[in-house]
């Protein structure tokens, strides 16, 4: 009985480290290690880093855009060997990501890892960059900030299912624009509106206990949340964060002084 109880054991060891193996990340810097844990929800995003990382491809990128109140961001091609003063954030590697929001189980604490993407305006479906990531640094919110957030947050979710049921009802739409039917219009707008308020009456927002203990105490930038797929968190090294975040920058928040990275898998 013993022996097939140590069997067990080390197969269900061996089966356990097999499941971590390569979801940690080192990313090193003149100013230190981070290390960073990838998450197994955001799938997509965490093999593509992977697969970066292990040929290279960041290796001697640059920390191009740093801010100590929000964020360190890298991972642009076009950061390798760049001349001072260049401009940078523009390069990608052809393709992106689709999102994958896991909030709000994941969010933009401080550490968190998550892709940089273009704006809404070009990518509605808020897909991510194949390659630019930023960890957050942030700042400590109190309270009053989080409730007017919370209230942020509602509305948002209300002004999507608004757009839901518009496009449910898109021929009935089109109808009465073709007729210039402005009171056909502003009832049916009323009818949804009323539809909301019920669906959404006594399901107000309210951020998990948490989220919010993280917000008012190692910060984070609660505004990104729900917008940009976080993928990952620091487990060792907010401190290098911190002084990443400290260094002096120049125009679009570029390091005057290159900060390369290297990243490697293990």
């Amino acid at each position: 009985m013993k022996k097939l109880f140590s069997i067990l054991f080390i197969i269900s060891s061996f089966m356990t480290a097999n499941a971590q193996k390569g979801n940690m990340v080192v990313i090193s810097t003149d100013l230190g290690t981070i290390k960073v844990k990838l998450y197994d929800e955001t799938p997509q995003h965490r093999d593509n880093f992977i697969k970066l990382a292990k040929e290279g491809f960041y290796n001697d990128l640059l920390f191009h855009r740093v801010n100590k109140d929000f964020m360190i961001q890298g991972g642009d091609p076009q950061s390798k060997g760049a001349p001072a003063g260049k401009q940078l954030g523009a390069g990608d590697v052809g393709y992106t990501i689709p999102a994958e929001f896991v909030y709000p189980k994941y969010y933009h604490k401080k550490g968190a890892l998550a892709a940089a993407r273009t704006s809404d305006q070009v990518n509605p479906e808020k897909r991510s960059s194949g390659c630019q990531f930023y960890i957050v640094k942030g700042k400590v919110y109190n309270d009053a900030e989080l409730d007017r957030m919370e209230k942020q947050m509602t509305v948002k979710a209300q002004q999507k299912r608004f757009n839901e049921i518009a496009k449910e009802r898109d021929a009935e739409v089109k109808k009465l624009v073709s007729a210039n039917d402005r009171n056909g219009l502003n009832a049916l707008q009323n009818e949804i509106i009323a539809q909301i308020e019920k669906e959404f009456k006594g399901k107000e927002f309210k951020m998990p206990e948490q989220m919010r203990k993280d917000y008012k105490t190692v910060g984070g930038t609660p505004f990104l949340d729900d917008e940009y797929t976080v993928f990952g968190e620091v487990v060792e090294g907010l401190d290098v964060v911190d002084a990443i975040s400290k260094v002096a920058t120049s125009v679009g928040d570029r390091p005057v002084k290159d900060l390369k990275m290297k990243v490697t898998v293990e």
